[in-house]
């Protein structure tokens, strides 16, 4: 079914969810189409992804100033600011969060201007939802090969081109939401990671994850931790620490 003003719950039926299971990702949808937004996102949530919204391209340039994402999905014909000249902006200050454009304009000229512009990737309304998911695994694993190598911190180790961790070379079972706490208090490995910071990683904007919930998603993660010196650490008052106990 190509995708053109479906219902929420039309564009949920193309995905599913076990194929995605280990590959969730913050996702911001520019667009300003109430319905396409909402169909894409509702998609996207159901495939485990943590997904924002916003509707013009001056509020995603402010936000994008200081908040990351792994991937944008982004409409051109925005009221204000328009895509291509927000994509300008965010290259021009050097940043290369991977962006898929998402348009009705379907000429040559347009789409060579998106790809010289920044662009990673373009698809034209309608589409299939299905094409939208794989071209966003392809951007994302684009981006992961050009950040560099795995992340180690003692028999822990992350494997980016795989989404997947693991503990003394075996792979490490997680839920989405475990698998991004893992990777928040990795890649910031040494640090006190407060529970702001992963709110902030993990929430929707309409969706906000609470501090019991964080705390459940730590502890089940120390238990698949346990009998390994890659421990999480509770600094109280501050936040958690990932560290290896090996002296």
């Amino acid at each position: 079914m190509a995708f053109n003003r479906l219902s929420s719950t039309d564009a949920g039926a193309t995905f599913r969810r076990d194929h995605l299971e280990d590959e969730a990702v913050r996702i911001l949808v520019v667009e300003d189409d109430d319905t396409i937004a909402d169909a894409v996102m509702h998609g996207l949530r159901r495939s485990g992804h943590v997904t924002e919204r916003l509707a013009d391209g001056e509020s995603a340039d402010a936000t994008l100033h200081h908040e990351h994402f792994d991937a944008i999905i982004l409409d051109l014909g925005l009221p204000g600011v328009d895509g291509l000249t927000l994509l300008r902006r965010m290259r021009g200050r050097g940043d290369n969060t991977p962006v898929l454009i998402l348009s009705a304009r379907d000429t040559l000229d347009v789409r060579i201007r998106g790809l010289d512009d920044g662009a990673d990737d373009y698809i034209y309304k309608p589409f299939e939802m299905a094409e939208l998911e794989a071209r966003l695994r392809a951007v994302a694993r684009r981006a992961i090969a050009r950040s560099g190598g795995d992340v180690a911190v003692g028999p822990l180790r992350l494997k980016p081109g795989e989404r997947r961790f693991y503990l003394d070379g075996t792979p490490l079972e997680l839920s989405p939401r475990e698998y991004a706490v893992l990777e928040v208090l990795l890649l910031r490995h040494g640090q006190v990671i407060s529970k702001a910071q992963i709110q902030n990683r993990l929430s929707d904007w309409n969706e906000e994850l609470t501090e019991a919930a964080i705390e459940l998603y730590v502890h089940r993660i120390r238990r698949k931790l346990s009998g390994s010196i890659a421990t999480i650490r509770t600094v109280r008052g501050f936040g958690y620490l990932l560290q290896s106990d090996d002296g």
